[in-house]
Formats: structure tokens, sequence, C-alpha cells
């Protein structure tokens, strides 16, 4: 169905009809002029991304339902980031005439399951036309008591740096992608220069290989917001001194750790969480898996720092490894590597706005 044929606000009504509602502090949600939600006793956060096509995605290989999953987890992922409660969302989006209702129908399919998976309302948002292809822009809304906030200016001295889960696979998993579009592309290139109708018409079929290979692809185009390592520290009665989440690599996000807290740090090479799929990938790429782990982004992981008094709860707690511990600000921020030598961290995760060389 052409979007014409419903219109604006036909298709919002089309998008958001029986959208159901989690949360107590939604008052109103889509169908007004503004969204009401009511917050009396608790601090309220608030972050926003925008995914563009071609900068931040790929419809060569991402279909659009794992879009739509994926967009709204990267903003959850940054209220668990703040030690909060995700609560409401806001989606707008700008689309060329390409695009059908049953394409935005599974958009939202995984919008709502991602939503659906934390108790988060989507209660708003707009929709536009754009002449340069797909357009994301969402708004998540949470929530946290005054006291509980984590920021990311409070690590200390002698504090134990953590991360949750594994990194480096996300950005593996973008490496696999982009080479079947590559071994594709070629592929067609030379069926055509041949004259190899027959070969073109197979190229319709063509199947990626991604065999032994499917954690990385997932960990790409299916992040995980990572409400259940909170709700451990939580339970654990551990609170962070700073936190946030790997969206641009681990060295970017500890660096700006160190810099808003004014401290340095010693990460150690051994203790970085890797899995065994991401270490075999680097292998066949020819990459030092130590630096896909550093720099890749995309894990959507917690980094986060602890008392050195909450070692031993730290230690026991599924799903979190310790890598290396807070120092003053004159030591450096430094890694350790497997030999002992110490090399300065540097930020080179993924800039959206740097020049290109």
């Amino acid at each position: 169905m052409d979007i014409s044929e419903l219109g604006e606000f036909g298709l919002i009504s089309h998008l958001t009809s029986g959208l159901p509602t989690h949360n107590d502090s939604t008052r109103k949600g889509v169908g007004d002029d503004c969204a009401v939600m009511h917050y009396p006793d608790k601090e309220v956060l608030v972050t926003t991304d925008m995914l563009m096509e071609g900068i931040h995605f790929d419809l060569t290989y991402i279909d659009l339902q794992h879009l739509g999953y994926k967009s709204a987890m990267v903003n959850i992922s940054d209220i668990f980031a703040m030690n909060g409660t995700p609560r409401q969302m806001v989606v707008s989006i700008a689309l060329s005439k390409r695009f059908k209702v049953e394409d935005l129908e599974l958009f939202y399919d995984g919008l709502r399951k991602a939503c659906d998976k934390w108790g988060v309302d989507i209660v708003g948002g707009d929709t536009t036309t754009s002449l340069t292809g797909l357009a994301i822009s969402i708004t998540c809304i949470g929530e946290a008591a005054a006291e509980d906030i984590v920021y990311r200016k409070g690590a200390r001295d002698t504090d134990l740096i953590c991360v949750s889960g594994d990194l480096g696979a996300a950005y593996m998993g973008l490496q696999l992608l982009e080479r079947e579009k590559s071994v594709y592309f070629q592929q067609v290139k030379e069926a055509r220069s041949a004259g190899n109708q027959a070969a073109l018409e197979q190229l319709a079929h063509f199947q990626p290989d991604f065999a032994g290979k499917e954690y990385l692809i997932q960990r790409q185009i299916m992040p995980e917001a990572r409400g259940d390592i909170i709700a451990r520290l939580r339970e654990a009665g551990i609170r962070p001194t700073s936190m946030m989440d790997i969206s641009d690599g681990l060295s970017s996000e500890l660096i700006h750790i160190c810099e808003q807290s004014g401290c340095g740090c010693r990460v150690f090479e051994k203790n970085i969480p890797i899995d065994y799929q991401t270490a075999i990938m680097a292998e066949e790429l020819n990459m030092n898996v130590t630096t896909c782990a550093l720099n890749g982004g995309e894990d959507y992981e917690l980094l986060f720092t602890v008392s050195i008094g909450d070692y031993e709860r730290i230690e026991q707690m599924e799903g979190v490894r310790l890598i290396g511990h807070i120092t003053d600000a004159s030591l450096g921020r430094m890694l350790v590597t497997r030999d002992s030598s110490e090399l300065p961290l540097k930020a080179q995760g993924w800039n959206p706005i740097k020049k290109e060389s």
C-alpha cells in the first residue's frame, strides 16, 4: 500500500492504534498535540539519537524489523547507562517514496518488540518526507531517584573498572556483513560485464556465508540494552560510581569517564572479554582482536566503575568482567598488554562527524 493512500494522520493511526501503555506516568500517548507524562517524585531522564541511512545503517543487509528493534534499543540503553528506568519513547521518521506502508509496519513491529521487552510506552513522534533516504530520530524518556542517578564524572582513584558481556562482536558482525555485500556486488558487476543474464537471475537468490558466525550478525543487527545488569547491580546493593554504555568503543568511552572524572586508568588486555567467534573472525580478516574490542563500538554493553569495597560482589556477578582500575590522573590512561607493556589508550572509536582522510 502506498503511504499516500493513508496520509500522514492515517499512517500514524495505522501504526500506533492499540499501542499498550505499561506505565502509570503515561497520562496521554499518541493522538494529541503533546504526550502527557507525570513524574511527581523522580528525576526525568531524556536521551535522543538520530540514525541516517547510509551513515548509521545500510538497508542492503539490515531489514526494517531489525532496524526498528535496534533503533529503540540504543536509546533504551542510554537510560540504563544512567542507572535509570526507561518509560516512554517518541519516534520520528523521514522517508522517501520508495517505502510502503508494509515497510513501516515491519519497522514498528521491531520497535514494539524492543519497547515491550522493557515496558516502554511509545507516546508520539512525527513523520515527514525525505529526498535522501530513511532518517530516524528517537527520544527515550526515563526516570530515576536523584540519589540513584549515575554520571560519568564519579570515578575515583582505586575504583574498579567493569564491563558487561563481551566486546568487539558487533564490529566483527559489521565487517562480515560488509564483506558479503562486497562479494555480492562484485559478482553482479562481473555478470553484467559478461552479459550473463542467467547469472544475474541466480544472484537474486544470493546467500551470504554466515555459517558459524551467527552470533556476530545478531550482535550487529539486534543489540540488547543491558537492563538485566542494572537489575543485578541493584539486587547486590552495588551503586556504580560512574557509568556509560559502549556505543563508540571501549577506549573512547573510558577516556570520556576519565576526562569527566579527572582521573587516569589501567586496563588489562588479558581481562577484556572477547567471544570465541569474534576472535576467529578477527584472525580470518587479519585484524588485531584487542584493537577490535577496544575500538569497534556498537556493543551497547555497560562500562562502569565501582568502589574497591565491592570487589567480592562484582567477582561473583554473572555477565560482568573486571578489566582494570582507576588511577590518579598523573599516571595517565594506559592499556597493560599481555607482556606487561603499557600503551596509552587512544580514542579511536567511531566518530560520525570526523573528516575523511
